[in-house]
């Protein structure tokens, strides 16, 4: 997922993820057990995965709001195999466990954002991987996490159920990050046919044209298949 250099404001950004989590347990809330079992849209991770990983990734998040709220350093995951560990550990949960936990979760960090006062948003923190951001750019990386995630639940939310602005606002961020990664593969463009987005990744002339819905692109860009985009697709790195 991306972090954002310059969010929009803080409570735009809670909102989204306030609706986006509802979306995501209102998806969640008929699972059974077998269902929990069966395999989500992420290689190797059942829907229990998923459901303990976002989870787990609101707990992390708490800590890195605690950290922009108190100036100590408070570390998203203790060490850098917790969040594996914790995932596993937690992914054969029955539903009995699992929905409750991951309503607990979203609600402490939906009270710890609400207990930032407006000073501590400019903080700056960093994730498990190292990259430091301000305080601000939480709620949009959880929101990340809840509508992309959701799709991978494969409980019938596809990338066409993404809000318009979610969309907007990550697709051009996703381009970047793939541009800077391309090396010297070759270009290739991009064009929405519903919002007019346009954009080459690569060096070079672009050697192909890929065109379709703008939530069809990003979900591509994202490792989340091809469906609805029409042109020759190169390989892309797996999405980190």
């Amino acid at each position: 997922m991306t972090d954002a250099a310059a969010p929009p404001p803080v409570p735009a950004d809670l909102a989204a993820v306030a609706a986006a989590t509802r979306r995501f347990l209102d998806s969640a809330r008929g699972f059974t057990d077998a269902d929990l079992a069966a395999p989500s849209l992420l290689p190797g991770w059942t829907r229990g995965h998923l459901l303990t990983h976002l989870a787990r990734n609101a707990d992390s998040l708490v800590n890195l709001l605690t950290w922009a709220r108190t100036g100590i350093e408070t570390p998203q995951y203790p060490d850098p195999t917790t969040r594996d560990a914790d995932i596993a550990a937690g992914a054969a949960r029955p539903i009995s466990e699992q929905y409750p936990d991951n309503e607990a979760a979203a609600a402490r960090l939906a009270e710890a954002a609400a207990e930032l006062p407006p000073t501590a948003w400019t903080t700056l923190v960093r994730n498990r991987q190292g990259r430091e951001f301000a305080g601000a750019a939480i709620g949009w990386m959880r929101l990340q996490e809840v509508e992309i995630h959701h799709v991978d639940l494969a409980a019938g939310y596809t990338s066409a159920d993404w809000p318009a602005d979610f969309v907007a606002r990550l697709l051009p961020e996703v381009v970047a990050t793939h541009g800077m990664n391309a090396g010297d593969r070759l270009a290739f463009e991009l064009r929405s046919d519903d919002t007019g987005f346009g954009a080459t990744i690569g060096a070079g002339a672009p050697g192909t044209l890929i065109t379709g819905p703008a939530h069809a692109l990003l979900a591509w860009l994202l490792g989340r298949g091809a469906d609805g985009l029409t042109g020759d697709l190169p390989e892309l790195p797996a999405w980190r």
